[in-house]
Parts: structure tokens; sequence; C-alpha cells
């Protein structure tokens, strides 16, 4: 009998779909017909795997309006963070279709010969997706792992997966051939965890908690298996005297609250310098007052709900505890709604400072100067994102290179571009993923002598 999973919105808690969930039987035989599709693929010219993928990315943005909105009912994403969402994933395949024509290898002068090198293809690779942001996430690894020249089993999220289901259907009328790029929806444990011991699967693509990854890692290694691991954070918004106060405050919401706060980027902890910390908390309640929590299909939402009933009792487990400065407003009634909420912390103890929340929590401490101010953002087992705001270049630099983080900002909370690196730094990760230097993580490097001397 196939098992399903329940797939709900989580503005309404109503079920919108029921997803067969695969077995393992399923999973070896999804690897296997990867394994035969790769020889196939990786013989495709260049030029010709770019078109496919282009062609790929032109149907996504035809799309573009149904995978956002399919986004909305099964993540609670707001329908503009969506289209956004699906307009990256076009982006990104755009971005990758570039690639298949300038994989170059190298030509290395040595005595005797001549010596190249060859940029490889690894052969599968699995895609291991959370549910904060389905389409982006799944499409960051398996756009770069295509255009190099692999095949690729991505498994969703159990929560999210129709973004996912739709993607697939999206590749298939492109043209992808059949075993290139499967989708497979089914339970961490079972799938993922067979994609990951799996022989015949050679890297592995995984975003979720630290605890998840240290787990997928352990297993990895005894097959040493390559790993691209993008985990969990606590990041630091680092506000300063000199600071534009006005700005530092009203940004501040959105850099924490974006999809009610369950993004791995979320500026969680925000460190102001003790002479500006109560004007700066003045100027951050009514910014925080002012998030639009509400229906994420209204073009005005700002924010939607918890992605569950569970995620939303862990959230308000932390705040119980835990000081609470000031809140906004959310919708009544069904749904796993949550309020914008500020916490105050006292001495960087508290357990909703320390540990990722994933949820629209902020906690707001004040430090002294530059030295104490590192030593608060760093002082985290975490180091994937943060914000630096300060009018002072030198001291933008200085910090920017002291703050323990594969991702800063300085006067703004961008994190993720499609074109620049995105990864992170202790219990946040392993590799990077997006930029020029993605594809160097989806191939093996050969090199080759040819003898030219009798």
């Amino acid at each position: 009998m196939t098992r399903t999973q329940d797939v709900i919105n989580p503005a309404t808690g109503e079920v919108v779909a029921a997803v067969p969930m695969a077995s393992v039987e399923e999973t070896d035989a999804a690897v296997a017909t990867a394994v035969a599709a790769f020889p196939a693929w990786r013989a495709v010219a260049p030029g010709d795997r770019a078109r496919l993928l282009r062609r790929f990315a032109d149907l996504v943005d035809e799309h573009r309006e149904e995978l956002a909105a399919l986004e909305v009912r099964d993540a609670g994403h707001t329908i503009r963070n969506a289209r956004w969402e699906a307009g990256n994933v076009r982006d990104v395949l755009h971005y990758y279709a570039a690639a298949p024509e300038r994989l170059f290898g190298r030509q290395i002068p040595v005595p005797g010969g001549l010596d190249v090198t060859f940029a490889e293809p690894l052969g599968v690779v699995g895609v291991i997706v959370p549910w904060n942001f389905p389409m982006t996430i799944a499409t960051w690894g398996f756009a770069p792992a295509l255009a190099a020249g692999n095949t690729v089993v991505l498994k969703p999220a159990e929560l999210t997966p129709l973004t996912a289901i739709r993607l697939g259907e999206l590749a298939t009328a492109a043209g992808i051939p059949e075993g290139v790029f499967q989708v497979l929806p089914g339970r961490g444990a079972e799938v993922g965890g067979r994609l990951v011991e799996h022989p015949d699967v050679r890297k592995i693509c995984f975003t979720g908690s630290s605890r998840v990854g240290r787990s997928i890692m352990a297993s990895a290694a005894r097959r040493v298996k390559r790993l691209t691991l993008e985990l969990g954070g606590k990041s630091a918004n680092i506000v300063f005297a000199d600071a534009d106060l006005e700005r530092a405050a009203a940004t501040a919401p959105y850099a924490v609250f974006d999809n009610a706060g369950q993004d791995c980027c979320a500026r969680s902890r925000i460190l102001v310098q003790r002479e500006v910390y109560d004007r700066f908390l003045d100027l951050l309640e009514p910014a925080v007052a002012a998030v639009r929590v509400e229906d994420p299909t209204r073009e005005t939402s700002e924010m939607g709900p918890l992605i569950s009933a569970e995620r939303l009792e862990t959230v308000a487990s932390y705040v119980d505890e835990s000081e609470v400065a000031f809140r906004g407003g959310c919708p009544d009634g069904p749904g796993f709604w949550y309020p914008p909420t500020v916490l105050l912390a006292a001495t960087g103890a508290e357990r909703s400072w320390r540990e990722e929340i994933f949820g629209p929590v902020v906690s707001v401490m004040p430090f002294t100067d530059e030295a104490d101010a590192v030593r608060l953002a760093n002082d985290t087992e975490y180091g994937l994102s943060g914000s630096i705001w300060t009018r002072d270049v030198g001291r933008a630099l200085r910090v920017s290179r002291a703050v323990e983080a594969g991702n800063l900002s300085v006067n703004s909370h961008s994190s993720v571009r499609y074109w620049t690196p995105f990864g992170g730094v202790k219990q946040s990760g392993l590799g990077r993923e997006l930029g020029p230097d993605a594809l160097t993580a989806f191939t093996e490097t050969k090199n080759v002598f040819i003898a030219t001397e009798e």
C-alpha cells in the first residue's frame, strides 16, 4: 500500500494535497535510472545541454504565477515572495545554462610533454531540500549539477513537495532526458537516508538543521562521499552608534521576520551600541508593529504563517521563558500564526539568544565597543550571515573581516545573489553554493600528461 503525506496550507490548516511517499526500494530504482542516464547526459554537447537548460528556464518563467501560487499554498509564503522565488529559479537556471560551454580545464607547462586538466562530472547527485524555501534551494543544487553533466535525484521536504514535483514536470517538458532529473518525494529517514548511504550517489547537497547535517556528514564519511551542507544560523545584526539609526531600525524587522523567521540567514540577534540602545528600541517598536502579517495571498502581505503546528509550539516555548520587549500583530483563527516578537537579552546565556528559533523572534542586546561587538557576534556555534551598520568605512572593513560568517552585508541585509557565493562557516555548513565557483563542487579535476619525447 502506497503511503501518502498530507500537504497542509499553513495559513488555513486545510489539506491541499496528498502526495505519495517513495520507499527505499523506489529510491534504489531512481538511483539506478540516474546511473543509466549519466553516460548519455555527460556526452551531450555543451551547447545542446545549455539550450536544454535555457528551455527549462523559459518554461519556469511561463509558469511563474502557477509556481508562486503552489508555494503560497504549501509553504505559506507571501505571494510577492513566492513570485520572487519562482523568478529566482528561472534566473539560476539561466545563469548555469551559460556554464557548459565555459567549463574549462587548463594547460599546465611541464617538461617532456603536454599536461592538461579536465573538469569531469561526478555522476549521480542527491539534492535534499528543506521546507523553508523549497523552490529556490532545490534549484541552487540541481541547476549547477545538471550544467556540469551530472544526473540528479531531488528529494523535497515532506511538508512542501508541490513545487519540486512541478519543476520535475517542467524539466521533462523542456526536453531534459528521462532519468537525468528525477523528483522523489519521501521521508527524510528513508529516501534521504538512502541517498546518503547509496554507493552510486557520488555527492549530496543538503540544506537543513546542523543536527541532521552532522548525521549526514558522519554517514557520508563511510564512503568518502562529497558534500555541500548549508545548515543553521544565528546571525548578528550589529548597529554602531554612528549608523543611520532610522534606516537600521526600519529594515531590521524584514531581516528576521521575512518568511516568518524561517530563514537560516535571519538576523535573529541585534547588537546595538549602548549609547544608542534606547533610541534604537524606540525606533524599532513602530517598525515591528507596521509589519503586515496577513493572508499570504494578499498583495499587501509581508509575513505569512509558520509552517506547522509543531513549529508554532516550538517558537512559543522560547518566548515563554524570555523577557518580551514588544510584539506586532497577527491574524486570529485557523492557521499557524505567530506575531513578530522582540526579546531583550541580558547575559547572552539565554536559550532564545543562543539557539536557532526559526520563527519570527529576535533578541536585542547592547554592546560597548567594536571589540565587544565582534566578541558577541562570534559567540555562537553558527556562522552563516550577518549585517553591520556604520558610516565608518574602516570599521565596516575591520568588523567584516573579524566576524566569523560566510556572508555579510554592510548597511543592508542582503545575503543571497545567484551570481555570488553563498554558504557558512562553523556549524553553519560546508562548501559554497551559487556564483561562478559552485560548478567546481560538481566536478572532479582530472589531470592528463601526454609525453611528446621519444
